[in-house]
């Protein structure tokens, strides 16, 4: 018999076996649940005794016209007793013999196995399958319409039967059964007893037809169910058992069929919480509307204000201000410099600085002092200055009106302020004295650091990137994947269907519209596909076959085989085979059927075991198969039309390790598989098809290209911008001095700085050992490249347009420049570097290690700059005045080109020129001032506004270069992929599951808790639009008391008392003696533990469906 994954070979058909009948329980009392009426007297007699024939397995009965015999084995009693009890008599006279009874015993082991969860279910079904066996009034309900004779042993036996049966006796037992579960697929019992209807189409007449057909498996021959009224009917009296509703209990004392198989059982579930309704006000969005509000309200009240407080004196000084700032501050420094002196002389200033004395003197005369570079790189030194002359609007106050002491914050301000003008000073002229050895102990410095990349790892995992290792999901993940091994591996291809036609097939239904995906040579296309895939690495040690998901492998076997491996594909459907796919025949109305039809029963029920079960014994989910299906607001939870796919989707399932030292054969054969694909799409692809792919490497593999291709990216940034600074950093006035004046080699010096810092960053880093990631190697190289330039810009500018005071030396000018933007420089720096810092305070370690990284680099940048940098402006410094040439500053220019002709210091760009004239006058006019205000404000106000309609989120698109084929796959996986990850419930260890009352805490059947956590999951699952929970989750204890209480099913080998498989072929085995609690029908603690490992390595079939091996083998961690 062919292994199930879905244990599906059963079929209630077997059941129905004439030598089969009804299952019972030995529990079941059924007293008083059948009348005398129920079988029958008077002038009824049996239509058939005894079997006479055997085709297969299925056994065939003898017809025999006369009254009934006694039972006189006492075997044959025990089994009437066990299945039948209440029902048939066995003291009276019976249309069976022992070999029925016993053909009936075997073949109730299936149904009972799935349908015993539901006591009234069960009972209701084997009710007539009792009265069908063995009523001794079968002429009153049976009648023999075909037979034939053996003509190896001249016996005649029955072939076709009519069974005249009652509606409400069919209407009642499907009700009863109809939401029976199976909890290892999360499916319904009706699934594999209704045949292409499965659950959802499954109706009364549908049901007992299937079970009916001699075309089902185990069905020994043709009964024709013929559903009829109470009434007699052409001198037949129908079958008419009474039933119960799944909802009652079968004797009064036993609980009644569980919420998870029983819908009327489930408590009424309170009424979803309606949606908050939204925030409108006057029929528009609220937060909108008060926004809107609050930004007329504030810019009324803005105008009023300047209206009523902007007086003429106020306007005047602005306007001044605003636009000779710059002349003001060069004309009357010396004013200001005398007043702010005799304040905080008072407070016991120091002596004043180099820097003060120079603007004192000739430094600030004129135009050298007028530059907003150079006020900007003073702000340090003169910031009390210009506050005072902002806040008294004027700088005509007497003296005396600065005799107010200063405050202790003004003190220390001030002494702060000249500290580090006084430090900076003194190192600046340092570093420029000795530019060599500065520059030689930086190069040492960024040496050693950089030999620490060589110990960087740079984390590709997404999970590892984004995923806080302390946050609910990690940890939870953490806890599964090394207790049970993490989710599988997939390998899928999306194959969509292009420049092909819809498909009109005729059907007795009508004509039924297939979509674009079932034209025939697109599937062979697909196969061909499918299987070349499967044949990567045949023969190597990373073959497929090595490493896929095989779930009825058994335990130890060595010997592997590539059709054991789950492959989720249309072709499943068709065992993989071109001959099942061309194999065409006629329904019973005479029309033509072929693969389209095939299709359509298949997944209307997957788990059809004669028919639908793929290659490897288990079911494809066309969820998971085809896509395209769904239409705009369709959900998989209302009868999907797959009929209308447009796209087939491939999936090979490949085995996951939480020790990543045992993927490597995996991963070689992901490797080989996406070459595969990508060399398959470029020159081989069909023109019908469009192909989208990925592996489970493919995410890590892009990111890595994508890191590697960034290389040059960084390398033309660094190029452009080192051009810009070389071009914008000189001073060319003539052309004569080009080769002259021009700061190639500074502003090479500059980005090298900066690429200096980003690798002393991450080489310290990779000592400490911080993972990286690749946003550092995509980021940081541009964020330190744009804050370096700023400070490059100040440093250089500054010092052009400062004039060397008389005797003074290059490398004190250059102390004073780094005496008067060193401060700046410092403050911002570190402000930047702390905002990275503080972004380690972030649990998401791809933030955290950005944040570390870049906060370091900057503090680098800044340390290289004030040290490195000014060195090498030193050096550029002597070259120019030397009047050598830049790059080649081995050889002098002429004479005529005396530097000190050429009028260099005090230059005015363009840029500084339009800010001077044409931008800064024009901001400080009132009307442009107040425009600004309401502008930004009014974009204060609309940012708040669509604050909250933001999405929260990382979109996986995002993270993939253009030109990869994960991006393309994650669009397609958007598009077509019908079906959302699974979900996990895990319990972790300290519960003792042989305990009645753990048991019932997660279980779903007779006797669990009415919210248990798999019937919480159930009910769940019947909200998806709220939970999405698509389908009922699995629950391996609930197969496990089905298991253990199935016949033949348990066994070991008496010689060690060691697991034995249920279908051994050499039967040396034996049946394990599993005790029973009298009330619930469970193991007792003793056995529950000493079987359950038992049960984990159990491969299912149609005996023993509900095996747990392939769907618990590796779900339970039992000790």
């Amino acid at each position: 018999m062919e292994k199930s994954w879905i244990f599906m070979s059963f079929l209630l058909c077997a059941v129905i076996d004439k030598t089969c009948s009804v299952p019972s329980e030995n529990n079941t009392s059924a007293a008083g649940h059948a009348t005398s009426s129920e079988v029958g007297s008077g002038s009824a007699h049996c239509v058939w005794y005894g079997e006479c024939n055997q085709k297969s397995s299925t056994k065939q009965n003898c017809p025999y016209d006369g009254p009934g015999k006694p039972m006189d084995d006492p075997k044959g009693k025990q089994l009437l007793k066990k299945w039948c009890d209440g029902v048939i008599d066995p003291e009276g006279p019976l249309c069976c013999d022992y070999a029925q009874l016993k053909t009936f015993d075997n073949s109730m082991g299936m149904p009972s196995s799935l349908l015993r969860r539901c006591p009234s279910c069960f009972l209701n079904l084997r009710k007539h399958l009792c009265m069908l066996t063995c009523a001794p009034n079968q002429s009153d309900f049976l009648e023999v319409k075909n037979t034939t004779t053996n003509p190896e042993t001249n016996k005649t036996y029955i072939t076709e039967i009519d069974i005249h049966i009652t509606d409400d006796y069919l209407w009642g037992t499907f009700n009863s059964c109809i939401q029976v579960s199976v909890p290892a697929t999360g499916t319904k019992a009706l699934d594999l007893m209704c045949g292409q209807w499965g659950a959802v189409r499954c109706t009364p007449s549908r049901w007992f037809a299937y079970m009916g057909d001699k075309k089902t498996f185990s069905v020994p021959f043709q009964m024709n169910y013929i559903n009829e009224t109470k009434h007699p009917n052409n001198g037949f009296k129908p079958m008419d058992p009474t039933t119960i509703p799944c909802s009652q209990s079968i004797d009064g004392v036993s609980p009644a069929c569980s919420c998870v198989d029983c819908a009327s059982s489930c408590p009424v579930p309170p009424p979803p919480a309606p949606k908050p309704a939204p925030f409108v006000i006057a029929g528009i969005d609220g937060l909108d509307f008060l926004m809107v509000v609050v930004f007329l309200a504030g810019s009324t009240a803005f105008l009023l204000a300047v209206l009523v407080c902007g007086g003429n004196d106020k306007r005047q000084n602005i306007r001044a201000v605003g636009s000779s700032i710059a002349a003001e501050l060069g004309q009357r420094s010396e004013e200001l410099r005398a007043a702010v002196g005799r304040r905080l002389a008072g407070g016991g200033l120091p002596h004043r600085h180099a820097s003060q004395q120079a603007l004192g003197e000739a430094a600030l005369d004129a135009e050298a002092e007028d530059s907003p570079l150079q006020q900007t790189s003073n702000r340090s030194s003169i910031a009390s200055e210009v506050a005072h002359e902002l806040d008294s609007h004027s700088i005509n106050k007497s003296s005396d009106e600065y005799e107010k002491p200063s405050s202790f914050l003004e003190k220390l301000g001030a002494n702060s302020d000249l500290y580090l003008q006084n430090f900076f000073e003194k190192w600046g002229t340092y570093c420029a004295q000795k530019p060599w050895l500065v520059l030689f102990l930086g190069g040492c410095l960024v040496v050693t650091l950089g030999h620490g990349v060589k110990y960087l790892k740079v984390t590709t995992d997404p999970v590892e990137l984004w995923a806080s290792p302390t946050s609910r999901s990690r940890v939870e993940r953490e806890y599964f994947d090394s207790h049970f091994e993490p989710f599988y591996r997939t390998e899928q291809v999306i194959i969509r269907a292009t420049n092909l036609s819809e498909i009109h097939h005729n059907t007795s239904d009508g004509v039924i519209v297939y979509g674009p995906a079932f034209d025939r040579d697109f599937l062979i296309a697909v196969l061909d596909l499918q299987q070349r895939i499967k044949q990567i690495g045949e023969g190597e040690w990373y073959s497929l076959d090595k490493i896929c998901v095989a779930p009825l492998r058994s335990v130890g076997q060595t010997k592997t085989n590539v059709d054991e491996c789950v492959v989720q594909s249309i072709w499943g459907y068709y065992k993989d085979s071109i001959e099942e796919f061309n194999r065409t025949d006629k329904d019973p109305a005479h029309f033509p059927t072929n693969y389209l039809d095939h299709f359509k029963k298949c997944s209307a029920n997957p788990y059809d075991p004669i028919n639908c079960l793929a290659p490897y014994g288990g079911p494809v989910d066309p969820a998971i198969a085809l896509g395209g299906f769904l239409q705009d607001g369709d959900t998989l939870a209302k009868q999907p039309h797959y009929e209308r796919a447009t796209a087939v989707i491939l999936t090979f399932v490949v085995q996951n390790h939480h020790n990543k030292s045992l993927l490597g054969p995996a991963m070689e054969w992901e490797k080989a598989f996406v070459e595969f694909m990508q060399n398959y799409t470029r020159t081989e692809k069909p023109d019908f098809m469009d192909i989208a792919f990925s592996s489970e490497r493919s995410i890590e593999d892009e990111l890595n290209r994508e890191s590697q291709s960034d290389v040059l990216t960084i390398l033309i940034s660094y190029l452009i911008m080192f051009a810009y600074i070389a071009v914008s950093l000189g001073q060319v006035n003539t052309c004569s001095r080009l080769l002259i004046d021009s700061k190639v080699t500074l502003g090479l010096g500059g980005v090298l700085i900066v690429l200096a810092s980003v690798v002393s960053s991450v080489g310290l880093f990779g000592f400490v050992g911080v993972p990286a990631t690749l946003i550092i190697i995509e980021v940081i190289p541009f964020l330190v490249l744009a804050v370096g330039v700023d400070n490059i810009f100040i440093l250089v500018q500054t010092h052009q347009r400062d004039a060397r005071k008389p005797n003074e030396t290059q490398a004190e000018h250059i102390g004073r420049t780094l005496g008067q933007v060193g401060p700046s420089m410092l403050l911002t720096s570190l402000s930047e570097s702390c905002c990275f810092f503080l972004g380690t305070l972030s649990d998401m370690p791809a933030v955290r290690a950005f944040a570390l990284y870049a906060g370091m680099a900057l503090l680098f940048d800044f340390l290289l700059q004030i040290t490195c940098f000014v060195s090498l402006l030193s050096l550029d410094t002597k070259r120019q005045t030397s009047n050598r040439l830049d790059i080649f500053c081995w050889i002098r220019g002429s004479k005529k080109n005396d530097p000190h002709s050429a009028g260099a210091a005090g230059q005015e760009g363009l840029l500084y020129t339009f800010f001077k004239t044409f931008y800064v006058p024009l901001l400080m006019k009132k009307s442009v001032r107040i425009g600004v205000m309401i502008v930004f404000y009014g974009w204060l106000c609309s940012s708040i506004a669509v604050a909250p309609k933001i999405e929260i989120g990382l979109d996986q698109e995002l993270s993939m270069p253009e030109d990869s084929y994960v991006l393309k796959y994650f669009k397609s996986l958007k598009e077509y992929l019908s079906i959302g990850p699974p979900v996990y419930f895990v319990v972790k260890n300290g519960l003792d599951y042989s305990e009645a009352d753990v048991q019932n805490k997660i279980c779903s059947g007779q006797y669990c808790n009415n919210d248990s956590l798999v019937t919480q999951a159930f009910v769940a699952s019947q909200m998806p639009e709220s939970s999405y929970i698509a389908r009922p989750s699995s629950s391996w204890i609930d197969d496990y008391f089905d298991w253990t209480s199935t016949p033949d099913c348990c066994k070991y080998y008496p010689t060690n008392n060691s697991f034995c498989p249920h279908d051994d072929p050499d039967e040396v085995c034996n049946d394990c003696e599993v005790t029973e609690d009298t009330r619930t029908h469970r193991p007792v603690p003793e056995d529950f533990k000493r079987y359950v490992p038992f049960f984990l390595k159990d491969n299912p079939d149609g005996s023993c469906p509900k095996a747990g091996h392939a769907a618990y083998g590796s779900a339970v961690n039992y000790r």
